[in-house]
């Protein structure tokens, strides 16, 4: 070879005519800025386990950075294995695997070696962390045809012992080398991608070419390239979790300093919500440490006596019709998809739950608009990212006064929606943030020729008015549905079945009482 190992950098690869060809890359610290995996599996453990093994995990973090940054990177990363996933159900790993960690993943990835690694055309990837903790994403959104990762041991039951399989080893150091030469054979791979400083010994010694990410510990938002001919990531449009931010050991910290004070207040908000007229709330609103921007102008209730508006909103959380009822000042009732019963007591404002029978539902949103205005969310779930879903048409063929409203909220600590957890808890959740916002655009009505009742296509109507609502929040439109988030998000259809809503209503009945009108 003509160069010094590991000497040449990963942005002088060439990527052009690297179609049938192959590439290993390392994981963490290559395809991934950061190397130390203590923040993920911290993820794990908080939406896989609860807050007592996260705390846990937190309390073992000075043991496992002596040991991981000046003894032994697979004694360090053995402690984690062992306190943050012993006892876990192995789906439950594989959930929090596909549904939560994607997002963080996708922030710290490494786009200069993104840029290479996608264009071979047998892409390998080498990783210390658990199998199953990084397949999904890196054969979703990196394309990684193979993952070779550490396989944990799993008893008869499917739970983690918090050991690696035996036989079996951790894969670090001269371990990843094993790996790759039993998966390759006799035959080398063309390209070798890792971290500068690696072990002669390491797997990119059996590499005809290698080049070497930067070590960094930054953790920089992705920027994909700005030539379009470039391949970039597919983005994380759907992922679940409660927590907004990536837990290092500082965060974790202050996170569960702050749980305490967050449950209080988040009651607080509730009861004073029970007590005040919906009327009332928008102006108490900064006093409880919340914040609504209104945009535009709310239209007057409708004067018609055999239709009112329909209002058309984006759906960024279960409160957006509440919200626009607590801006309009009036109760505005709201139709739903498949919510919990403890979210039918939690809202202040009437809701009609639709049964996915569309003469059905369709003759009961009509019966709703011949008494008053009414709120609908035609993505008909919850999307946090900045993209909307498709819209479903059944509200364009039943309103001729339609005004479309542009929900979004912030958060800083935790997400008020999930698809795999207690749908029930959301609004408690939202209310825990420091300081909540929301915001609220009105836009102007559809003019009535662009309406079914001036001959268009429903279909056309509810995209058009997809498409105005995102230019408004600077979105993207998509045709995902809701049956897709949930299928990649939780494994099924979205449905809530009487038998969970009852199991939910157990659980938080306390909840329903103090935030009835929350």
């Amino acid at each position: 070879m003509d160069y010094r190992f590991g000497s040449r950098k990963i942005s002088e690869c060439r990527t052009e005519g690297r179609e049938t060809q192959s590439v290993v890359s390392d994981f963490e610290g290559t395809l991934l800025y950061r190397k130390n995996a203590f923040s993920y599996f911290m993820l794990v453990a908080f939406e896989a386990s609860g807050l007592l093994r996260f705390a846990l995990l937190l309390l073992s973090w000075p043991v496992y950075a002596v040991l991981y940054y000046f003894i032994s990177e697979a004694l360090g990363l053995k402690v984690l294995i062992f306190v943050g996933l012993a006892g876990l159900k192995v789906s439950e790993i594989e959930s929090a695997g596909r549904a939560v960690l994607p997002k963080f993943y996708m922030d710290d990835l490494n786009c200069d070696t993104w840029r290479v690694f996608s264009s071979f055309g047998r892409k390998v990837v080498v990783t210390s962390s658990p199998r199953v903790m990084v397949e999904s994403f890196l054969k979703r959104h990196v394309r990684a045809e193979e993952v070779i990762g550490t396989e944990i041991d799993v008893n008869r039951y499917g739970r983690a012992t918090g050991f690696v399989k035996v036989p079996g080893h951790l894969l670090v150091g001269v371990h990843k080398r094993i790996a790759v030469k039993a998966l390759f054979g006799d035959s080398m791979p063309n390209v070798g991608l890792g971290r500068e400083n690696m072990p002669e010994r390491s797997f990119m010694a059996l590499c005809e070419e290698s080049y070497s990410a930067p070590v960094t510990e930054r953790n920089a938002p992705i920027t994909t390239p700005t030539d379009d001919l470039l391949p970039k990531p597919p983005p994380v449009i759907f992922h679940d979790g409660r927590l907004v931010q990536r837990p290092t050991p500082l965060t974790a910290l202050i996170l569960l300093v702050y749980i305490p004070f967050g449950i209080l207040l988040s009651t607080f908000r509730i009861l004073a919500g029970f007590f005040l007229p919906i009327w009332a709330i928008n102006q108490t609103t900064a006093y409880l440490g919340g914040k609504i921007t209104v945009k535009g102008t709310p239209p007057p209730p409708s004067k018609s006596k055999t239709s009112g508006v329909l209002y058309v909103c984006t759906h960024r959380t279960l409160l957006d019709p509440v919200i626009l009822s607590i801006t309009l000042k009036r109760r505005i009732p709201a139709v739903t998809y498949s919510i919990s019963r403890v979210s039918e007591l939690l809202s202040p404002i009437p809701t009609v739950p639709l049964s996915r029978e569309r003469e059905r539902d369709a003759a009961n949103i009509r019966k709703l608009l011949q008494k008053g205005d009414l709120v609908v969310c035609p993505e008909g779930t919850t999307c946090r990212e900045p993209f909307l879903l498709r819209f479903s048409a059944l509200f364009a063929e039943l309103a001729d006064q339609i005004v479309p409203v542009a929900m979004d909220y912030r958060v800083s600590m935790f997400h008020g929606t999930t698809a795999r957890g207690w749908k029930g808890m959301d609004p408690f959740y939202f209310f825990m943030n420091p300081r909540p916002e929301y915001q609220v655009t009105f836009l102007s009505q559809i003019p009535h020729e662009l309406t079914c009742a001036a001959g268009k296509n429903s279909h056309e109507v509810a995209n058009y008015v997809q498409r105005i609502l995102a230019q408004t929040l600077g979105f993207q439109c998509t045709n995902f549905t809701r049956r897709e988030k949930y299928n990649i998000l939780a494994g099924n259809d979205g449905t809530v079945s009487s038998s969970s809503s009852s199991r939910s209503f157990s659980t938080a009945r306390w909840l329903a009482a103090l935030a009835r009108r929350s």
